[in-house]
């Protein structure tokens, strides 16, 4: 049967953040790597992910298509699949379908809210939900299941390591639209659009170097769910685990990720394999 699938996204990582965590998980699936995502925020490097592209590796001399190529026949690595190459992706370039043609059961679980249901994400998949809680890895942890008679597909987005960096310290500064992210829907949708944004003051470098701190810290706590994850696996279980973006913690004068111009905003860990 064709190796079951767990692609796992923690939402704004550096890849710093992960070469500085003791990640004993992850090493176990495989050697963390300093990639670039597509975009630098959430929703637009969703879509490239759930096209079945990795984070790239910006190599020099080489026509950008057949990095692309060279991508999607990657997956016949990864599945056990033969055959799977750019024609298998189009014209949908959808990866839940493309594994769904396969006979996989498709599941998601995401935490953001601009990649809920309502916004296209879901296509593709049997089954798709955002999560009521935004730090949430360890109810999806203990939703996860894998059957004898169907390989499966796990796509999970993870809050964690999003601001304000899951701990919960109350000291942590309020950011309007940033702290706190809004899970329920409702809230969301009923929310005023002209409500005004807090006044805000930047953060001096000590406050920034705490943020990463703090994101460290996450890593460390979602490698620790992942030892959970990994005993409830099957032998032939490929796992895949990146971030969407980067962040910024005071780097040329920024903080956060999005609308900046900067190679941290970018710059993301990847790793992938099955476990040891």
């Amino acid at each position: 049967m064709a190796n079951n699938l767990v692609f796992i996204v923690m939402d704004s990582c550096r890849w710093d953040s992960v070469a500085r965590a003791k990640t004993p998980n992850m090493d176990r699936i495989g050697k963390a790597e300093r990639r670039f995502s597509y975009a630098s925020w959430t929703s637009p490097s969703h879509q490239t992910l759930l096209m079945g592209q990795m984070p790239h590796t910006s190599p020099r001399g080489v026509f950008a298509s057949e990095v692309y190529k060279k991508e999607f026949s990657r997956w016949i690595e990864r599945l056990d699949v033969p055959g799977m190459s750019f024609k298998s992706f189009v014209p949908q370039l959808c990866l839940a379908k493309v594994l769904k043609d396969q006979g996989y059961r498709c599941t998601a679980r995401v935490s953001m809210p601009v990649l809920n249901p309502f916004a296209g994400f879901n296509r593709g998949f049997d089954d798709y939900k955002l999560m009521t809680d935004h730090n949430d890895f360890a109810g999806m942890v203990r939703e996860i299941g894998f059957s004898d008679a169907q390989p499966s597909f796990w796509f999970l987005n993870l809050g964690e390591t999003h601001y304000p960096y899951m701990l919960g310290d109350i000291t942590l500064p309020r950011i309007s639209g940033v702290h706190g992210v809004v899970s329920g829907m409702d809230e969301l949708l009923t929310r005023s659009s002209d409500q005004p944004d807090e006044p805000q003051g930047f953060f001096p470098p000590e406050e920034m170097a705490r943020f990463h701190d703090q994101q460290v810290a996450c890593v460390e706590y979602v490698d620790r769910l992942l030892g959970e994850l990994l005993a409830k696996c099957p032998p032939n279980t490929w796992f895949i685990i990146t971030a969407d973006h980067g962040e910024l913690f005071g780097e040329g004068g920024y903080f956060g990720h999005g609308p900046i111009m900067h190679e941290k905003a970018f710059e993301v860990p990847f790793l992938e394999g099955m476990v040891r």
